[in-house]
């Protein structure tokens, strides 16, 4: 095939090329098997058109209901994939990015001691005071239930100027403070976070920290902003916000 593309000139080879590597981005964020890459690439432009033919025309032309009812299905099947994906990139090429990626997805998986681990060994030398690594640490100890751990990170992050001061950190020292029982403290970092940050987390979080603090009204009136939100909520995106929005409900609840 390289042959007859060098015979038809430069633009084939530059169309194939951009073909082929536009085919990859998909395989990739789609979550298909590397394998395809290989494919795509070795046999250009051949292995472009039979993923285009098996994979991209049919997902193309079952819509977007049936991509996402297939994504999910692939996700119940086969929930640590992206874990194992991860770590598997860490093996081959232990960076600093691979490491934070396989953190992410060990916490989304619970492994919280792990994703500590990995955040804490991927925080070395320049990268010592690296914000997403501070904060990824930080939400890990906080999940262990090692609140006084996480604040000298979170402070680090507020001593780092206005650029690291982002809901995400908020919503942290709120977590951090309350459960070191400095109430007022955890109460402003609180309100904070669930003003400035999209999603429902940070709102369906302070709601749960009203309801355990005493603050029952205060509590249902969030609950009451949460469910007119969640009326607006983008149906991909409803799952997640009804987890958010039974913490806080089964807060109010007790």
């Amino acid at each position: 095939m390289m042959g007859l593309l060098t015979a038809l000139g430069w633009p084939a080879i530059v169309l194939s090329v951009v073909f082929s590597v536009a085919l990859c981005v998909h395989v990739v964020r789609s979550g298909r098997d590397m394998y395809w890459l290989w494919i795509i690439l070795i046999f250009q432009p051949l292995g472009g058109l039979v993923y285009l033919i098996a994979v991209l025309i049919p997902e193309l032309a079952a819509g977007p209901t049936a991509r996402r009812v297939s994504h999910a299905a692939r996700e119940t099947l086969n929930p640590e994939r992206a874990y194992r994906e991860a770590k598997a990139a860490v093996e081959t090429t232990p960076t600093v990015h691979n490491r934070m990626r396989l953190a992410a997805a060990a916490a989304s998986l619970g492994r919280h001691a792990e994703a500590e681990a990995l955040y804490r060994e991927a925080a070395q030398g320049v990268h010592a005071d690296d914000p997403a690594l501070l904060l990824g640490r930080a939400n890990a100890l906080i999940e262990l239930g090692r609140f006084a751990e996480a604040m000298p990170l979170l402070d680090v992050l507020g001593e780092a100027g206005e650029t690291n001061r982002t809901p995400q950190a908020a919503l942290a020292l709120g977590r951090a403070y309350e459960g070191l029982g400095r109430t007022a403290e955890a109460d402003t970092a609180y309100q904070w976070a669930a003003m400035k940050m999209p999603g429902l987390e940070a709102l369906c979080r302070y709601a749960a920290f009203l309801a355990r603090n005493g603050r029952r009204a205060e509590a249902r009136e969030a609950l009451a902003d949460i469910d007119q939100r969640m009326a607006r909520t983008a149906p991909q995106f409803r799952k997640e916000a009804k987890a958010w929005r039974d913490l806080a409900a089964e807060a109010l609840a007790r």
